[in-house]
């Protein structure tokens, strides 16, 4: 009896799966906001969106096949709640249309910086969720190519690609903003 329960494979205690989960989130936790926030633009929006997805790591963990690429998965979650968010949000916005009075343009600081701001963001939503994935990690964030392949497990030769188009598109859809003159 005792040999054949010797045979059988050493499962991880619950001790062990919390300390390799805590150690994973560590390292990727900041990453996570930081993808949150260049989607939602929102300090305390980007911080409910990555507890989301710390929780749903958390009990989808011990599912995960191969935790060396927790980080990947992390971010790909991250970034799918938040999109999620950002549609929940423009879907409420649209059902609560309160009128408001608008804002003093006077009071607010760098009106025309702030509008191309706007139209950069908004610009940035319409690309393909692969394009806006690479365009904030790489180009906002400044991953490096390699660190963005990493974490979306894709090769780096697409990573660049998605890259090239994705800002190829963003000039071509605000070419107006710098023929202003």
């Amino acid at each position: 009896m005792r040999e054949w329960a010797e045979s059988l494979p050493i499962v991880t205690s619950g001790e062990d799966f919390e300390r390799e989960f805590e150690r994973r989130l560590a390292e990727s936790s900041r990453l996570a906001f930081r993808v949150a926030y260049g989607v939602l633009r929102h300090r305390e929006d980007a911080e409910d969106v990555a507890q989301e997805a710390f929780t749903k790591a958390y009990r989808s963990f011990r599912s995960l096949r191969d935790r060396d690429r927790f980080r990947a998965w992390l971010v790909r979650m991250t970034w799918r709640l938040a999109i999620d968010r950002v549609r929940s949000n423009r879907r409420r916005a649209v059902h609560e249309q309160a009128v408001e009075d608008p804002p003093d343009p006077l009071t607010l600081p760098d009106v025309e910086a702030r509008d191309r701001h706007a139209h950069l963001w908004a610009a940035i939503d319409e690309l393909p969720e692969a394009l806006r994935l690479v365009t904030v990690l790489a180009a906002i964030e400044g991953h490096d190519m390699k660190e963005v392949s990493r974490l979306l497990d894709v090769p780096e030769g697409t990573i660049k690609w998605r890259l090239f188009t994705a800002r190829k598109t963003l000039q071509e859809k605000l070419r107006w903003m710098t023929s202003k003159g």
